[in-house]
């Protein structure tokens, strides 16, 4: 090589949940049985026809020059009657700022917030990404051991109980990837209040919120301040993961910084992805979405109550997103002795039951080594399969 890498880049760990798809593809062309995928976090369904169409249109007309950094005005009005319409929340589209994707989004709220050295707290486990947005900003993820008795998110006592000199906010997920579970609306506000009493951030990605199958819980953590700022997705509700197309929901005084930082970073999300999101909101699309919404929820009441009956422990059911996180202590044992633990046990499914899974050490250090992470955004034939794969091998 003759350049150097920065310290940066060579600290950034490796995205486990790909290199595990990237050996499940390669074992796939060496042939056998189809592999059956439940390691990636993505919908089986893809954009409803009024999206579909109205991106066809946007490119037969020509409207695929440059938006507004903020994205398209009636795209931001769309998302702001959202929130009114299905959580009760008065958000002005002045507020919404549309991304290239979530991912953009959280980029553009670590920049705005954070400086070299500063700390952010995060619950462990926590989605592996979202620490590496923290750390790209100069910044230091500080992960606080979740258990299952506080659905694996932070509460208020244990985050007054670590905030440091260096401490500048809190990086939450609700609902939760890898465990599907939502903090309490009453723990949150508590939270939230610990941290405004130390002029902190309080940071919420809300990317699953629109599959949220708990009414105590699918609500928006929007609701109980303008000063918490919200991370969302076209990819998961609305099924639009290739787009790159999310949003965030920023204090007043906030909006203009990160319209800044997107104007030099990003130019505008893309201008078809925007045409075409517009149509999500159409009652037709939103039926249909609630539709999609009902057949997770029922994949997931089928799916996890097999595991538990398979030995693999779901230690708290999740109340959103498509995942399901579980101890696989005993099951690995029964596979391969005392010394399996979660990486060797998910390896072992993809290469003698052809089933790629997610092992916990993506997501922190908290019980991972005995965790692995199912997606169930596979339809139930292929989640009854895998089942059926389990439990031929681990009988």
């Amino acid at each position: 090589m003759s350049f150097r890498p920065s310290q940066r880049a060579q600290r950034i760990e490796p995205f486990y949940v790909m290199e595990m798809a990237k050996h499940a593809a390669a074992m796939q062309t060496q042939g056998g049985p189809p592999m059956i995928r439940l390691n990636i976090g993505e919908p089986d369904f893809t954009a409803p026809p009024l999206v579909q169409e109205a991106a066809e249109r946007a490119i037969r007309e020509g409207r695929t020059q440059y938006t507004h950094a903020c994205g398209l005005p009636g795209l931001r009005e769309r998302i702001s009657g959202w929130y009114a319409s299905r959580f009760g929340v008065s958000v002005p589209a002045s507020r919404i700022i549309v991304t290239a994707g979530a991912s953009a989004a959280l980029q553009l709220a670590c920049l705005a917030l954070l400086d070299e050295g500063d700390e952010v707290l995060m619950p462990d486990p926590c989605y592996p990404c979202n620490r590496q947005f923290v750390a790209a900003a100069g910044a230091r993820a500080v992960l606080l051991p979740a258990s299952a008795q506080a659905r694996f998110q932070l509460d208020a006592r244990h985050v007054q109980a670590a905030w440091g000199a260096r401490t500048r906010g809190v990086l939450l997920a609700s609902p939760s990837n890898p465990t599907g579970t939502s903090i309490a609306a009453d723990e949150l506000a508590r939270l939230h209040a610990a941290v405004q009493g130390r002029e902190g951030f309080t940071l919420v990605d809300e990317i699953y919120l629109g599959l949220s199958f708990d009414a105590a819980y699918g609500q928006s953590a929007l609701r109980l301040s303008p000063d918490i700022i919200s991370i969302n997705s076209f990819s998961k509700y609305f099924c639009m993961t290739g787009w790159r197309l999310g949003w965030m929901v920023v204090p007043p005084r906030m909006a203009q910084l990160v319209e800044q930082l997107a104007q030099h970073l990003f130019i505008c999300p893309s201008a078809v992805a925007q045409h075409a999101a517009l149509a999500c909101f159409e009652p037709e699309s939103l039926a249909e979405y609630e539709r999609r919404r009902a057949e997770f929820k029922a994949r997931r009441d089928w799916f996890v109550p097999q595991l538990t009956a398979l030995g693999l422990q779901v230690p708290v059911m999740p109340d959103g997103a498509f995942y399901a996180w579980a101890d696989c202590a005993e099951a690995a044992r029964r596979l391969g002795g005392e010394g399996m633990n979660s990486w060797d046990f998910a390896f072992a499914l993809m290469e003698r039951a052809r089933l790629a899974v997610t092992p916990g050490r993506d997501f922190g250090a908290n019980g991972t080594a005995r965790c692995v992470r199912f997606s169930t955004a596979n339809a139930l034939p292929q989640l009854q399969e895998a089942v059926a794969r389990m439990k031929a091998l681990l009988a």
